[in-house]
């Protein structure tokens, strides 16, 4: 049974016979129930996640009530019942009586009648877990009805009418193809209009994120973002955007023909992206950029739209109240892509750093939107998003257009399993479940913090880093005032921070390797220097696989799926690298699918490749350059809906790289990693743009295997060419 019931009993053994205990067990038994046992120093949130009831045999008052509150603080909703001989609520303190379900007194009625009396406690328990579509869903495919809808594997039938589809049936399970469902299916609901058990599970999660209106979405938070652009956006209008934004949101400036004006955020030179500085969020600088934009010919129209990157792929978190207060009336919408932090609103260390929070103060003019991938930081399948709004005091949300841009972007075949998934992942945020996963994941990332700063300070030689402030507490949660990013702190590297505007979210880790400072330094010859993306591609061949990957740093994120055996095997496996990096082991041995793949590295030494790989670096200064590219200013020439028009009608050349300066792009160029987009259809190629694609391919022929890519560039075996606007005719 998945969710037996759990018995818990003091550690040091009850007092008095055990009898009747024992035959309450027995009568469990017999109802058919499970059961499992645990003492009072037991694992508190597996007994809270994974019981359908708890019976607390504890004989201490202070013991009962320390276990009780321990639990809820996992399960506001599993039966507890206290277990004793003669147990009152006089007895029974107020805290404890006011927290349980109710008490079970081993003399007073037969053990098969609170057999019973626990079993219906774990019925209704068990009954009442799933949401409303989720359990919608269960019903449906486990109801055994034929389907004569599609899709036409038939839950699953024509799988196993071959011998390859047998293999995907068994691999997947029954489960999840008798789940997968046409839309027809008419007591599932529709997500097109957001009728049936999904509405119904739509507004208990946006009760849960406090927000006043909340769609699931079934392909990612790239569509998220284009539902809402399509839903305020039109030709002409002017929008400011984030320039470290996600592509998707550039994508839609493309689709809706908006002329964007750009807020600069700044960067270290280890290649970590900073904040945007506060003044930027003022009326006065918006409307200077305006002014200067060479698109924009009435200079008087409105902002319709401001898209924030919150948080950024490193984990730069904005006050997103002091966003909110400094644009009310400034825009005529806010987006907060919060992609990357679905998890904020759960947990006090967040407070104000959210964009949607009906609980805290409304705009008055300026709606508020937040599109979040719960697949990455909570419990969603792949592809698992949701969009948020928080209306403004007047009412401004046109929920009508909304709903049509919506139905734009949205399959009328979506995967049931993932709407699943966005009610579930919702769902398990409910009550005091959300605040202790959260707290939960920040316990842990500190945890690996520490102990990676813990070696590097017992060891006498070199050791990695982790980017962020060293704080001086060694247990516990983490200080918020020490995460806040400061104008006198140096561990950030940022030259430019607005003391208390933005801080570093701390379960997004930063692992630093040796070999670049924050500041652009690289170590010298003859000390350690490597390159991250040797290390990633070590722990890739050893069962570790990273989010993004540096010069000289890798991107581990934590999540409320990550464990203490995870981090710690990364941790180990980090220690097995700088062994073979000081032994300067054989890479064949150490990666022997990667010599497989590029049999050029065949009897080369770790040391040795992470030194001449460092010298390239240092000697093309890289830092400098790969900050330069996103730092130096960005010519437009021509709104960037335009210039895609123009590359779908055909009128482009393909340029090649070395004759690119000077052109303007028909595409998005984007170096992955770290997967920000260099330029925007509509934009000029400078020289610095052009001397790093240089390199890259340099790199790529001389360091096959240790170098990224840039998307946009087409290599069509004669050379690498851009797709940019046709020339004008020469006059």
């Amino acid at each position: 049974m998945p969710f037996p019931v759990t018995i818990v009993t003091p550690a040091e053994g009850l007092t008095g016979s055990r009898q009747p205990l024992e035959l309450l067990e027995a009568a469990l038994d017999r109802a058919g129930l499970g059961l499992r046992h645990f003492d009072d120093e037991g694992p508190l949130a597996q007994i809270a996640r994974t019981s359908s009831a708890v019976i607390c045999a504890l004989q201490s008052e202070k013991a009962a009530a320390g276990f009780v509150r321990a639990v809820r603080r996992h399960n506001d909703r599993i039966p507890i019942l206290l277990y004793g001989d003669q147990l009152t609520a006089r007895e029974i303190p107020q805290a404890v009586l006011s927290r349980i379900d109710g008490v079970v007194n081993a003399y007073e009625d037969t053990p098969d009648f609170l057999a019973r009396k626990i079993k219906r406690e774990v019925s209704h328990y068990l009954g009442q877990l799933a949401p409303p579509f989720f359990a919608a869903l269960m019903r449906y495919a486990s109801d055994g009805a034929y389907s004569w809808h599609c899709p036409g594997h038939s839950g699953g039938t024509a799988f196993l009418k071959s011998p390859v589809g047998t293999l995907f049936h068994d691999f997947f399970g029954e489960n999840l193809l008798r789940a997968d469902v046409c839309n027809a299916v008419e007591e599932l609901g529709q997500l097109l209009d957001h009728t049936g058990p999904i509405a119904d599970s739509e507004r208990l999660a946006a009760r849960t994120f406090r927000a006043d209106y909340l769609y699931f979405v079934t392909n990612g938070t790239s569509t998220s973002n284009k539902i809402v652009w399509n839903s305020l956006v039109g030709p002409g209008d002017i929008v400011a955007v984030d320039r470290n934004c996600h592509k998707s949101v550039l994508h839609a400036i493309v689709l809706t023909g908006a002329v964007p004006i750009y807020l600069m955020p700044t960067r270290n030179k280890a290649g970590i992206i900073g904040p945007i500085p506060r003044s930027e969020f003022s009326r006065e600088a918006l409307q200077a950029k305006i002014d200067a934009s060479p698109l924009i010919a009435d200079k008087t129209r409105r902002i319709r739209l401001l898209a924030l990157t919150q948080s950024t792929y490193d984990g730069i978190v904005y006050r997103a109240d002091a966003v909110k207060a400094s644009l009310d009336g400034v825009v005529d919408a806010l987006h907060f892509d919060e992609a990357w932090l679905p998890h904020a609103p759960f947990h006090e260390l967040y407070d104000g750093m959210h964009g949607v929070a009906n609980d805290r103060e409304r705009t008055g003019r300026t709606v508020v939107y937040a599109t979040q991938s719960t697949h990455k930081l909570l419990a969603g399948l792949s592809q698992a998003s949701q969009i948020l709004v928080q209306d403004t005091t007047g009412g401004h949300f046109d929920e009508r257009v909304f709903a049509q841009a919506y139905r734009m972007h949205t399959s009328t075949s979506p995967q049931y399993a993932i709407i699943a998934s966005c009610d579930v992942s919702a769902e398990m945020m409910a009550g005091r479940r959300g605040p202790a996963l959260v707290e939960e994941t920040i316990t842990e990332a500190m945890e690996f913090r520490r102990a990676v700063i813990r070696t590097g300070e017992e060891l006498a030689d070199w050791w990695f880093g982790v980017w962020g402030p060293d704080t001086p507490a060694r247990t516990g949660l983490p200080d918020r005032a020490e995460w806040e990013l400061t104008t006198d702190a140096d561990w950030h590297g940022f030259d430019r921070v607005d003391d208390g505007f933005t801080m570093l979210d701390p379960i997004k880790v930063t692992l630093m390797t040796p070999g670049l400072t924050v500041h652009g330094a690289f170590s010298e010859p003859g000390t350690p220097g490597i390159p991250g993306i040797v290390l990633a591609r070590y722990l890739a061949e050893h069962g570790v696989v990273v989010e993004k990957t540096g010069l000289y740093s890798l991107f581990v994120l934590f999540t409320i799926g990550i464990t203490k055996g995870r981090w710690n095997s990364l941790v180990a496996e980090l220690h097995r690298f700088k062994s073979a990096y000081d032994g300067n082991a054989v890479i064949d041995r150490l990666m022997p699918a990667f010599t497989a793949e590029f049999p050029g590295y065949a009897g080369r030494r770790l040391r040795d490749l992470c030194d001449d790989l460092h010298a390239t670096y240092r000697d093309a200064d890289l830092a400098e350059l790969t900050t330069a590219i996103y730092t130096e200013p960005v010519e437009q020439v021509t709104v960037p809906g335009d210039a895609w028009s123009a590359m779908a009608a055909g009128r482009v050349e393909h340029v090649p790289v070395d004759e690119l300066a000077g052109r303007t792009t028909a595409v998005l160029l984007t170096p992955y990693p770290p997967g920000i987009p260099l330029l925007v259809p509509g934009e000029r190629v400078s020289a610095t743009i052009v001397r790093f694609l240089q390199h890259e391919q340099a790199l790529a022929v001389r360091w096959p295997g240790f170098t990224g890519i840039t998307h946009g560039i087409t290599d069509i075996g004669t050379g690498r060419t851009v797709a940019c606007l046709e020339s004008p005719p020469a006059v």
